[in-house]
């Protein structure tokens, strides 16, 4: 099949003739939007062959890959958007993402020996150094008594 181009006149009159392609050309699609995936799955089936992880590497385990890193960052950030959220502010910084992985089970357990700069530490007081509870108001002149003392 060749992509010879046809003349259609447009009128009988046969002036404004228009031209149509009779075969449209091959648009190349991406193996990223074939996988309906943002991440690109080509640069990781290069990073894949270059890194010599194995000596051959099938064609699907670079779009398997690609799926399972897209689905991790949009897991992160969707919740430490969360988190830059609930502290009413408007950009994810690092301390929103360490707030994010550290309240998750299952990132926290993937992410378990992971340092994330800047990110801080949870906030966390243990039982034993917070101030005990008082069952209920005293006498006003008991109070007084403790507060002077006499040595």
């Amino acid at each position: 099949m060749s992509t010879a181009t046809v003349f259609i006149p447009a009128n009988m009159s046969g002036r404004g003739k228009k031209v149509v392609a009779a075969a449209k050309t091959k648009t190349s699609v991406s193996r990223s939007t074939r996988a309906g995936l943002q991440f690109p799955v080509g640069r990781i089936a290069r990073l894949l062959r270059k890194g010599n992880y194995a000596q051959r590497v099938g064609s699907g385990a670079a779009v398997y890959l690609t799926a399972v890193l897209e689905y991790l960052c949009a897991e992160v950030l969707e919740l430490a958007g969360n988190a830059s959220r609930d502290n009413k502010k408007l950009r994810i910084a690092p301390r929103h993402i360490q707030l994010a992985v550290r309240n998750d089970e299952e990132l926290n357990t993937l992410l378990g020996g992971v340092t994330i700069s800047e990110g801080g530490v949870l906030p966390n007081i243990q039982a034993q150094l917070l101030p005990k509870k008082t069952k209920g108001p005293r006498d006003a002149d008991s109070s007084k008594e403790i507060q002077s003392q006499e040595f």
